[in-house]
């Protein structure tokens, strides 16, 4: 399962969401403009910056769009 934290306004997750919707992958979104979801990716990933995903069955964790869409069709 995935998780991706995001942003709804933000550019860069429609895209990756938009990628996940066509291709049939389910994710668990999670919205840094709640506080404890701002912190959680913070502790994460080091930084508040998204898209944010994290694969917990490979535990793999990664930013940048473009990085996340070339790793989910290596993994779908």
């Amino acid at each position: 399962m995935f998780d991706l934290y995001m942003m709804e306004t933000c550019p860069y997750c429609k895209k990756v969401l938009n990628f996940m919707e066509e291709n049939g992958i389910n994710c668990n979104k999670i919205d840094i403009n709640q506080k404890n979801n701002e912190e959680a990716l913070i502790k994460l990933g080091g930084k508040r910056q998204v898209p944010f995903l994290v694969d917990r069955e490979r535990n793999i964790q990664m930013y940048e769009s473009a990085d996340i869409i070339e790793y989910l069709k290596t993994v779908n």
